[in-house]
């Protein structure tokens, strides 16, 4: 039987979602309502044509319509394709013409942006908005899209449905990764059980990061395999963050750095005002939280709530890190999840079985994803004999403990040695004055590369001072040779940093100090 029916007719008056906005009435649905709306919708996209393996598209902010869509789209065997709500008309026009969607459930205040794309789109054949009343040309409103209440003839197919979420594409155009629903729903059992969530008498799920982004989305569906309240935040601002988790008492949610880093940056008087004690599981993620930002999280939130994973959109859930092993196994991302096979493998292509030396990263579950839309040969050359890499390089210690040292593309070569950001940049955040930090190689004709740190600052300190706390602390080659200071750090809308344009902006810098 689908999840959302089951707890539909076990614990039907359990609240399944609040959506709370600031100055906007609260809207609160029970389980049995929510899944009579999903099923709605489910039967009016199967109205609209759709079936097993529709490419369906949505694209809007948190709410109580992106959850139901995301469920309806589930249940009518479809294809779901999360459209970045903050997406330019570029943008948008790319990730919708090459998922080929053919159905689109957008919220009204992005119609615009599609208006002007739409002659570039020959494949989208139904629009379906919420949330405004203007009408546009060839668009349906929700309400007339609903269908019957009944349960929808396609539900029993949900394992076959897909999620094709597009990678961050920091390093160039995004893929469309495509994984099986099935295949998390088998593997995240066991998951649930290792961080509890099937043990809390009353889970309450809060929404932090856009649900358009694997992390949020995964955890939010992950949470509702288990009855949860889920708790929409429209977008993200710290201090109604803090007012949501006050509020309806959260107990779980999943977080990149970014948002964290903004809460635990409010004044002692700010974060005075609200009781964050009901939090018992925070899963960090989407990039690495430093060593000074986990302690900042633990010096206002329940010592035992943190909890960190490594993973992505293509390989799922990796490894975990338990409460007790956060300052215990500083810079470690945990043990391989339940249900994960995890190897690491040399430039040779041989398996590295001794401790602390790094490999590039390969991992095996029935949660990774397909293949890449369109894409098959980039899936093809990241995979070994059943495993997939995103090109992540990791050690692990005596303990079997993994730690990521960066991304294999980011690694830096100065003077014939490997050096690896993450290392420079935990270093440098431990710096008073250093709100943010990213580190980048940049070409150079005597070094092959040097180590070029950007940082934002949150209190006056110069280049010559930053490096010399580096070079304290980090061997010559790790030492940054140039740092220069930016208002912010440019990111995804999943909160990773575009190393890219930080490499440009060096680049420019450099040149115009020669």
């Amino acid at each position: 039987m689908d999840h959302l029916t089951y707890h539909a007719e076990t614990v039907g008056d359990r609240i399944a979602v609040i959506d709370d906005r600031p100055e906007v009435p609260v809207r609160r649905i029970n389980y049995s309502s929510f899944n009579t709306l999903v099923n709605q919708l489910t039967n009016g996209l199967l109205e609209l044509g759709a079936v097993l393996g529709s490419h369906i598209a949505w694209w809007g902010n948190n709410s109580l319509e992106t959850l139901a869509a995301m469920h309806a789209i589930r249940k009518a065997g479809g294809v779901s394709v999360p459209i970045p709500y903050r997406s330019t008309p570029g943008e948008a026009s790319y990730l919708l013409a090459h998922a080929d969607a053919r159905i689109l459930i957008i919220e009204a205040t992005y119609l615009p942006v599609l208006s002007s794309i739409r002659g570039q789109l020959p494949a989208l054949q139904h629009v379906i908005s919420y949330g405004g009343t203007e009408e546009y040309s060839g668009v349906m409103l929700w309400e007339d899209a609903l269908g019957k209440v009944h349960t929808p003839t396609s539900e029993g197919k949900a394992e076959n449905a897909l999620t094709m979420i597009y990678t961050s594409g920091t390093t160039g155009k995004p893929k469309g990764a495509m994984r099986r629903v099935g295949g998390e729903i088998n593997q995240y059992g066991a998951l649930l059980e290792f961080i509890g969530w099937d043990k809390m008498e009353e889970l309450i799920f809060l929404t932090t990061g856009p649900l358009y982004h694997s992390g949020p989305s995964g955890f939010a569906r992950r949470a509702q395999l288990v009855g949860a309240t889920i708790v929409c935040q429209y977008t993200f601002d710290p201090e109604d963050w803090l007012r949501l988790v006050d509020t309806h008492r959260v107990s779980a949610t999943f977080s990149a750095p970014t948002p964290i880093r903004r809460i635990t940056a409010l004044s002692k008087e700010t974060k005075d005002t609200y009781d964050v004690s009901s939090m018992q599981s925070m899963i960090a993620n989407a990039a690495p939280w430093t060593m000074a930002l986990k302690r900042a999280y633990l010096r206002d939130f329940p010592t035992d709530s943190l909890w960190e994973i490594y993973g992505s959109t293509e390989l799922s859930v990796c490894t975990v890190l338990a409460p007790e092993d956060q300052l215990r196994k500083p810079g470690s991302c945990g043990l391989p999840s339940p249900g994960v096979e995890i190897r690491l493998i040399d430039d040779e292509g041989q398996i590295i079985d001794q401790p602390d030396t790094p490999g590039e990263l390969y991992a095996r579950s029935v949660a990774l994803f397909d293949t890449y839309y369109k894409a098959e040969e980039k899936y093809l050359e990241d995979h070994l004999d059943g495993f997939q890499t995103v090109g992540d390089i990791a050690y692990k210690d005596t303990d079997g403990y993994f730690y990521i040292c960066d991304r294999k593309k980011d690694m830096i070569i100065t003077g014939g040695v490997n050096v690896y950001p993450a290392e420079i940049e935990n270093v440098l955040d431990e710096h008073p004055k250093v709100h943010e930090v990213a580190v980048v190689g940049v070409a150079d004709e005597e070094w092959g590369e040097v180590v070029s740190a950007i940082v934002v600052r949150n209190g006056e300190c110069s280049q010559e001072e930053l490096i010399e706390f580096a070079r304290e602390r980090l061997s010559g080659p790790k030492t940054p040779k140039v740092v220069i200071f930016a208002d912010e750090l440019p990111k995804t809308g999943s909160g990773k940093v575009l190393k890219r344009e930080l490499r440009n902006q060096v680049d420019l810098h450099i040149q115009s100090e020669s």
